[in-house]
């Protein structure tokens, strides 16, 4: 989905990655310990890298507060349209402009802002280290969404999504989902302890799909500051292109292709390729949050 080229972007909701303190791995969600709740993969990239370590800690500051990252480069949507990290920022932008209206319209709840950090290499949160091997996800504990840029040059390469813009947007869109389950109180009804298709992180991830749809359903309607339109109406392709990219990260084609390919349904945390385009897409044609009650069916 590409932006309007005349649109401008915030920067001011997305900060740069640098350490924030030292290392809290958990936080609280109905009193039990979380680690990277809502990682977008669900799996630990190491194995398949060959690295012995998740994570290159070189990479992560220390101590201090969060780094100042400029963004200068991101200013209108046409930089959008030619820099990721810029497109992560757009993004953010619609999506939040999209809840904030919507959220109370659907379920008479008040959205609150979520900032995004944007880091390179690797960075901490309270829900423990972000890395581009954990994948993007979302903290409730600070309420922040985590990105490393050059994840979505691995959706493509290694997990096989294509480079259309909305692969990536549905990246971002999926993780603001989490902050609306969050708002909504669902992220406590995921912490079942359990794995498999119909465990309770399945139905979170799922809705957060369906959130995303959502989102791309009225992304064109959304505006800056100033009232532009900062996207534009949907193709096809775009469409697809989200459909890869929920394909490419299904538990199954995951254990499949780079896991050993043996598929283990008990062990799934995110649902498989075919629930996640479905859960989109119900929500891309339903259109509003009240169409994404993955907790009411077994359907899944």
């Amino acid at each position: 989905m590409s932006f309007n080229e005349g649109a401008n972007l915030d920067t001011s909701q997305v900060t740069g990655g640098g350490s924030r303190g030292g290392l809290a791995i958990g936080g609280g969600i109905g009193g039990l310990v979380i680690v990277l709740i809502g990682a977008f993969l669900g799996v630990d990239l190491s194995s398949i890298t060959g690295s012995s370590s998740p994570f290159d800690t070189s990479q992560v500051q220390p101590g201090g507060e969060a780094s100042t990252q400029s963004f200068e480069q991101c200013k209108t949507g046409a930089d959008a349209n030619r820099d990721d990290t810029c497109r992560v920022i757009g993004t953010v932008n619609s999506v939040q402009d999209y809840w904030n209206d919507a959220l109370p319209a659907d379920v008479s709840r008040q959205y609150r802002a979520a900032k995004t950090v944007l880091y390179s290499g690797a960075t901490q949160s309270p829900c423990g280290t972000a890395s581009n091997q954990t994948g993007p996800f979302y903290c409730p504990s600070d309420e922040r969404v985590y990105i490393d840029a050059s994840f979505f040059d691995e959706l493509t390469s290694r997990f096989g999504a294509d480079d259309g813009a909305l692969a990536q947007e549905y990246v971002v869109a999926h993780e603001y989902g989490h902050h609306v389950e969050n708002i909504l109180g669902f992220l406590e009804k995921g912490q079942d302890g359990k794995t498999g298709p119909l465990s309770g992180g399945v139905r979170i991830e799922l809705m957060a799909d369906c959130f995303a749809g959502v989102w791309a359903k009225h992304a064109s309607t959304t505006e800056d500051s100033e009232g532009n339109t900062l996207l534009q109406p949907l193709t096809q392709d775009d469409i697809d292109s989200a459909l890869s990219a929920a394909a490419a990260v299904g538990d199954d084609h995951i254990q499949e292709s780079l896991g050993g390919g043996n598929v283990n349904q008990d062990t799934w945390t995110h649902g498989s390729s075919e629930s996640r385009q479905k859960w989109f897409m119900a929500g891309y044609e339903g259109g509003t949050a009240n169409s994404c009650d993955t907790f009411s069916t077994d359907d899944l």
